[in-house]
């Protein structure tokens, strides 16, 4: 090694090697964890280990890597055999969003770690008090819900359930600051945690808005895009909030909210494009229609966004003070 890589303690389990997994893998290895990735389903090593080494190249593009791939990839072991995982200080779940099979995994891993080990699941769907109670020590569980991709946001909701005790919430957080995140805790465990049930309630009244023919598709994405997109990645809702006056919100709170959508029925206009077996830029058909070659652009045209917005996200940090007062 050339001595630009700086090697962390903590040697990080990831079992699961799609793209979130693989995603996570890529942003310790980044960081210098010695990471084991472990592969549950049969011939996904060598599948994983590609999409890690693709993850690593774009960490090399995104100007996070201080060495060569190579000196990464000496940090990570790929294995299928769980006993890999005895000497971790965290294990990560990342695997299919199946209660029984999650079950079944984090059953093998208990087996393998000691007690002090953290283990956590980077679920979206599966309340974290329900996965808890497949292990010992549920007090050590708790989730871990990264955003793809995982080493270009500073994104990280952590999710306690109703076990899990105060030391493995410190533990974590210090461990996401660490990472360069500016990490949420979920204090209490609901279905869908924070940043999906907020993006839901929007999902739910545009697509309550075209229903009714109030606006289209696309123009509805011009003003997510341009309006709020503009804004949410320096100050977030509650700081837009105060920054334009609370009396004002308060009035328009007493005359829009009673105009919301309140339905709890699946959009009819999302279940004919699910029914049309629309995948988005994956088969060419969703909202929008694509080509092989649109769809190649938009997946570049987001590579290259992330890259943009990790680094100008890094100018301005939560608080923002230490940056305007020259004490960053």
């Amino acid at each position: 090694m050339n001595g630009n890589l700086k090697i962390q303690d903590n040697t990080i389990g990831i079992v699961g090697l799609g793209l979130m997994g693989s995603s996570i893998i890529a942003s310790l290895l980044a960081l210098g964890h010695p990471v084991k990735a472990i592969a549950p389903i049969h011939g996904e090593k060598e599948i994983g280990y590609k999409r890690i080494l693709e993850q690593l190249h774009l960490c090399e593009k995104f100007d996070i890597l201080q060495a060569p791939v190579e000196e990464y990839l000496s940090l990570l072991t790929v294995s299928s055999e769980y006993n890999d995982l005895e000497d971790c200080h965290l294990v990560v779940e990342c695997i299919v969003e199946n209660l029984a099979i999650k079950e079944t995994v984090f059953k093998k891993i208990a087996e393998v770690t000691s007690k002090r080990t953290i283990l956590a699941s980077n679920t979206s769907a599966i309340p974290i008090s329900i996965l808890q109670k497949a292990v010992p020590d549920p007090q050590r569980f708790i989730g871990i819900h990264w955003a793809e991709p995982a080493f270009a946001t500073r994104f990280l909701e952590i999710i306690c359930g109703k076990e899990t005790d105060e030391e493995t919430t410190a533990a974590v957080c210090k461990l996401a600051l660490s990472w360069g995140k500016e990490p949420t805790v979920l204090r209490r465990d609901i279905r869908g945690f924070i940043t999906n049930r907020l993006m839901y309630a929007v999902y739910r009244e545009i697509l309550h808005l075209v229903e009714k023919g109030d606006t289209s598709f696309a123009d509805a994405d011009k003003c997510f895009r341009y309006d709020a997109g503009s804004w949410m990645t320096l100050m977030g809702i509650f700081r837009r909030m105060d920054y334009e006056g609370l009396k004002d919100y308060y009035t328009a709170y007493s005359n829009i909210f009673p105009l919301l959508s309140n339905s709890d029925g699946i959009s009819l206009q999302m279940q004919k494009i699910v029914d049309a077996h629309s995948r988005g830029i994956q088969n060419g058909k969703g909202f929008y229609s694509y080509t092989r070659q649109e769809a190649m652009q938009w997946s570049q045209a987001f590579s290259a966004f992330n890259k943009d917005i990790f680094h100008l996200a890094a100018n301005y940090p939560e608080r923002i003070s230490e940056t305007s007062n020259g004490t960053k």
